[in-house]
């Protein structure tokens, strides 16, 4: 009896790998021919050479050096299709605005209109074609999931996949109806990604209910008390600068960041809190209610600092660009930080304040659940 579970789980097994080795060969396959899935002109790479080098130094002594390049390449899709076409690019050593291309690389080219018995074409590149490069740190992202996690790897990456493709499409429903209440949309994704993703990765059960209950309620209550400060201070020290090419009112679309970018903490903290209270009294079935609760309380102290940490620094980080750029070229410090950090440390606050409430929350609300299983023996 034993042979046979055991030869069907090995079955399974292989035929999960083959399914996983076909997709993988599939993927590659496909980035490297989707040259007819898209509409703008593309040439793949064929020559390269080096025409020019210009060293430079600029007005606050930074040093650089200027390259021209000649590129040939050949067109892979469009009515030009095997082609050659001519390209120029102007690039620099920092690379803070270009880059060198190399053979075999696909870039988006703008052809100029053809000379009448001209052999080759000219034009611009306008971008880089990185569908390869995505695939393989897709892959990577998939295989640490799946070594680490195992079956629930495999979980998180179906509730990630399905996560993405609601929040494209609300998204695209925000975008072609500027009626639609960005926060009830908001509202909305968060409640399906938090009902997915936990459920996906930890089943029904009273810890995943437990954990859904006390991250919902951990995020209204982390942007009501947001919501509450901004109206009171009149968004005071706020700089919406960088978000007014938005074409939707850009304090509405802050806030649904808001709202969206602090459930991930929150999330972490409500099912790692539901998880070690569970498994405390799974374990120890005796532990009474008042030492469950300390126990919960200790452990949400001791990851409290470091998820607040991690949090503010996933935020900055995005900044830094901007802080070396003003730095470099002299701008004062309070001005540089109330530019490009208000917004960065406004969402750290809020995602903090929600991990902090959400400590106690997570922990009563797992009591709640451990009674309710109790109650049921």
């Amino acid at each position: 009896m034993t042979g046979g579970a055991e030869l069907k789980f090995s079955v399974k097994k292989v035929l999960g790998y083959c399914l996983l080795l076909f997709c993988i060969i599939l993927s590659i396959l496909f980035v490297n021919l989707n040259y007819t899935f898209y509409d703008r002109p593309i040439a793949k790479v064929i020559e390269t050479v080096l025409e020019e080098t210009t060293a430079t130094t600029d007005r606050h002594g930074n040093e650089d050096t200027l390259f021209t390049q000649h590129i040939t390449a050949q067109m892979k899709n469009g009515p030009q299709k095997g082609m050659l076409i001519s390209l120029q690019n102007d690039y620099s050593y920092s690379g803070a605005y270009d880059q060198e291309y190399r053979v075999g690389n696909d870039l988006f080219v703008l052809p100029d209109e053809q000379v009448a018995g001209a052999d080759n074409l000219t034009g611009i590149i306008t971008d880089v074609k990185r569908d390869k490069h995505a695939l393989i740190i897709a892959w990577i992202f998939i295989f640490a999931l799946m070594i680490v996690g195992k079956r629930q790897g495999v979980f998180a990456i179906i509730s990630f996949a399905l996560n993405v493709l609601i929040l494209s499409f609300a998204l695209d429903i925000y975008v072609n109806n500027p009626s639609v209440n960005l926060l009830l949309i908001c509202g909305i994704c968060i409640l399906l990604f938090t009902c997915i993703s936990l459920v996906f990765v930890s089943g029904f059960s009273e810890k995943t209910y437990a954990a859904i209950v006390a991250t919902l309620v951990g995020t209204v209550a982390s942007l009501a008390i947001a919501l509450l400060v901004l109206r009171l201070t009149s968004d005071n020290g706020l700089r919406y600068e960088e978000m007014q090419f938005v074409t939707r009112p850009y304090r509405l679309v802050f806030i649904g960041g808001l709202f969206i970018g602090s459930l991930g903490a929150i999330m972490d903290i409500a099912i790692t809190l539901s998880s070690s209270m569970f498994a405390l009294y799974e374990k120890d079935r005796s532990l009474s209610r008042k030492a469950l609760k300390e126990s919960g309380m200790d452990i949400g102290q001791d990851i409290m600092g470091t998820i607040t940490n991690i949090l503010f620094l996933a935020y900055i980080c995005g900044s830094i660009p901007m802080l070396v750029l003003s730095f470099k070229n002299g701008t004062p410090l309070g001005f540089t930080f109330s530019m490009n950090l208000s917004l960065e440390v406004t969402r750290a606050l809020v995602g903090g304040i929600g991990i902090v409430l959400t400590i106690p929350i997570a922990v009563y609300t797992s009591l709640f659940f451990i009674d309710r299983k109790k109650a049921r023996l």
